[in-house]
């Protein structure tokens, strides 16, 4: 099952290696690209189709999913790994999630993303506050 947090680290040449246990879930085919509120997003061949089917039921005459596209398909890599499930992050997604050391990996079932730690810690922080209202939230909409 794909989820929990790992703790990773970039090296002095941009390569960032991908928890073995992430590897082991997703498998090959690997694609990274700019994700929602400063974090990259990670997913594997599988669920790339999956979020480009999602995407694509919209016209292109629909401006969110042209921005939509921009900012996720525009700023997305294919991921060649290396023997050590290592891949050079390009500079423009680590300037994006102002990656420079430390990241933790947030597996979310169907998706991974990849955040520069401070970042991380103050966005779980975020939802630790709001935690109570977003599980009553959540019940009010499947209770409707």
């Amino acid at each position: 099952m794909l989820i929990g947090e790992f703790d990773g680290k970039l090296t002095d040449k941009n390569r960032l290696a991908i928890p073995k246990k992430v590897r082991s879930e997703m498998g090959e085919g690997l694609i990274v690209s700019r994700g929602y509120e400063g974090c990259l997003l990670l997913l594997d061949q599988k669920r790339w189709t999956k979020f480009e089917d999602l995407i694509n039921k919209s016209t292109i005459l629909n401006l969110s999913l042209r921005d939509t596209k921009r900012f996720i398909l525009g700023g997305a890599f294919e991921l060649e790994l290396d023997g050590q499930g290592r891949f050079v992050v390009p500079n423009s997604l680590l300037s994006y999630a102002n990656i420079n050391n430390e990241v933790l990996f947030v597996a979310i079932e169907d998706w991974v993303e990849i955040w520069a730690k401070e970042a991380w810690l103050k966005k779980l922080d975020q939802i630790i506050k709001t935690a109570p209202d977003l599980a009553e939230e959540l019940l009010k909409k499947n209770y409707e």
